[in-house]
């Protein structure tokens, strides 16, 4: 309780004035962001900077996996890299996905992205809020299926441990690897708050930057692996995301910016 009571002091006393902002994502392809309106509210300066990037695995690879993409009747999909990186092995590999296949996705904004693929209204797809066990009703009327299961090199352990644990007859395909990305013209550029949404953008962040050291810099973060990644490396997190109060990145800053002492 004393450690606990320490910590929330010091996160208290680095409640300095923000003025920057640097978000670890790809910038938005709209104005529409609600981190543009938040820049505006409070005249900040906001940018954005994916510390990682995805790359395709090339075909002459994954054919040593030995994987016959003809032997699944199911696939799952827990992106929309998932998607893209699939449709592209089939390309490259010259096959064609039967109509028949039934795609799973933890979300529809997952689902309607197939879209950009295959006639939606035609194909059997299903799909959750969110988690793999949104989607645990319609797979059980499909326990008897050979899931394929599109992922990177990071695949999301909770999704992996859901299908194991409810016996379900699956089978990785690394198609993507996430990668650090260069970060060298940030060396000397200073930000007020960092927002971290993966472990492995803190893997970026000391591959870059092996002498990082935090300083005044406050820390925001989103989900618990991407938090314990931080306290891993001895750091702050000034800001945790999610929370009953704050359920988005976007609603966090905001109310951070706001309980900052005038």
């Amino acid at each position: 309780m004393a450690e606990l009571n320490k910590m929330q002091e010091q996160i208290k006393k680095r409640m300095l004035k923000v003025k920057s902002i640097l978000i670890t994502l790809p910038k938005p392809e709209t104005e529409k962001s609600p981190y543009f309106d938040l820049a505006k509210k409070y005249n900040l300066k906001i940018d954005f900077r994916s510390f990682i990037h995805v790359e395709g695995v090339p075909a002459r690879d994954f054919r040593k996996d030995k994987i016959n993409l003809s032997d699944f009747q199911s696939i799952i999909f827990t992106s929309r890299n998932s998607v893209d990186h699939f449709f592209r092995i089939c390309e490259e590999m010259r096959h064609e996905p039967s109509v028949d296949l039934k795609y799973f996705c933890l979300s529809e904004n997952i689902a309607l992205y197939l879209q950009k693929y295959t006639q939606y209204r035609k194909r059997k797809i299903f799909f959750g809020k969110q988690t793999t066990a949104d989607l645990t009703d319609v797979l059980k009327k499909h326990t008897g299926d050979k899931f394929l299961y599109p992922c990177s090199d990071l695949a999301t352990e909770d999704a992996m441990k859901f299908l194991e644990t409810n016996g379900y007859d699956f089978t990785p395909a690394v198609l993507y690897k996430t990668v650090v990305s260069d970060l060298s013209d940030l060396a000397d550029v200073f930000y007020d708050i960092i927002a971290f949404f993966s472990p492995s953008s803190i893997q970026s962040l000391y591959t870059n930057f092996p002498s990082f050291t935090q300083n005044n810099t406050r820390i925001a973060t989103f989900g618990a692996n991407t938090s314990k990644a931080v306290t891993d490396k001895d750091l702050i997190v000034d800001i945790s995301v999610p929370s009953p109060e704050s359920p988005s990145m976007v609603m966090a800053l905001e109310n951070y910016i706001k309980k900052i002492p005038k």
